[in-house]
């Protein structure tokens, strides 16, 4: 088969390329408890949708920065005294989507919960003043003002407390709450399983926001990450400070934060990738300590993968 990255037999040991910070860990020690220190204000409105499976809110919590976020809610009224809930990340540019496709979970008795990015397609509010799309330069947005001030530590966070809003919801049960997204989505499955280690059980699709310098390496800072490429050529068009520029964005480097994740893992990818190149999201698999498997599509890239909706449902049914 046509060989874009490392062999496979490579990818299975692949630990990443991009610098990990000396003090990554107190980071985040410091940020989670940034988010403690914070009142969420907690908002449950009826929405307009609504359906004979679920309730239908929109939820509004207050984030680090004093954000407001938002969140897509849907409570099914057909569901156990201590019910699963399902955590729900949407892709890079996008928003939490239609209520409609959160109907299969919310039928099977799971609460749901799927967010809105700040800045992007939803309605979460960018502190920069505006709500909606702020979305060009968010892996860089702060990179020059230091690692507290990385716009993703801000949306890693946010996936945090929405996952703890959830758990502490009536009629959740706590121990079971599920977190699954494609590429953005994916990246923020993995943080958030990370940052709240009671997530029982995680399906990360081609997950984005990994070994940034790897993909710098690969020439594909494009696209997706086309970030990464923008700041070289407007701010350091020498690479002065390429080693400065990737030890900062270690700390919003999903793999770096991987072997913080207890639940159980499956992670779904194809080797052809060439938005999220294979070996980057090996670079966060490789570093899980907890159960997983990988799910493996070799003839296809960032797309559709038959079959793989099915698998996470039958895999997360496993809560119920």
């Amino acid at each position: 088969m046509p060989v874009i990255d490392f062999p496979l037999e490579q990818l299975r040991g692949y630990q990443g390329t991009n610098p990990r910070p000396t003090d990554f860990d107190a980071f985040w020690t410091r940020a989670l408890a940034e988010l403690t220190s914070i009142n969420p204000n907690i908002e449950l409105r009826p929405a307009a949708f609504q359906t004979p499976v679920a309730e239908c809110f929109d939820l509004y919590f207050t984030g680090v920065r004093g954000a407001r976020v938002h969140a897509k809610y849907l409570r099914p009224k057909k569901a156990a005294a201590n019910a699963p809930a399902m955590l729900m990340f949407h892709g890079y540019s996008g928003s939490a989507g239609d209520w409609a496709d959160k109907l299969i979970y919310a039928a099977s008795g799971f609460h749901v919960a799927a967010m809105d990015c700040r800045g992007q397609g939803g309605e979460s509010e960018d502190v920069g003043g505006v709500r909606g799309n702020t979305l060009n330069g968010h892996i860089i947005r702060g990179l020059a003002d230091g690692p507290e001030h990385l716009l993703f530590r801000d949306i890693f966070l946010d996936t945090a407390r929405l996952a703890q809003i959830v758990m502490e919801m009536p009629g959740v049960d706590a121990d079971r709450v599920g977190a699954m997204g494609g590429s953005q989505g994916g990246g923020l499955t993995l943080a958030c399983a990370a940052l709240q280690p009671r997530i029982a059980r995680l399906a990360p699709v081609y997950p984005f926001l990994c070994d940034y310098r790897r993909v710098w390496e690969m020439d594909l800072a494009k696209d997706a990450y086309e970030d990464v490429r923008a700041y070289f050529r407007h701010f350091d068009p020498l690479h002065e400070r390429e080693d400065e520029v990737f030890n900062t964005l270690g700390y919003i480097d999903v793999s770096q934060l991987a072997s913080r994740i207890r639940g159980e893992v499956m992670m779904i990818t194809g080797l052809m990738d060439d938005i999220c190149p294979p070996s980057t999201q090996f670079a966060a698999y490789n570093r899980i300590t907890a159960p997983k498997e990988m799910m493996i599509y070799p003839d296809y890239g960032h797309e559709a993968l038959p079959g793989s909706d099915d698998r996470v449902y039958q895999f997360m049914c496993a809560l119920l």
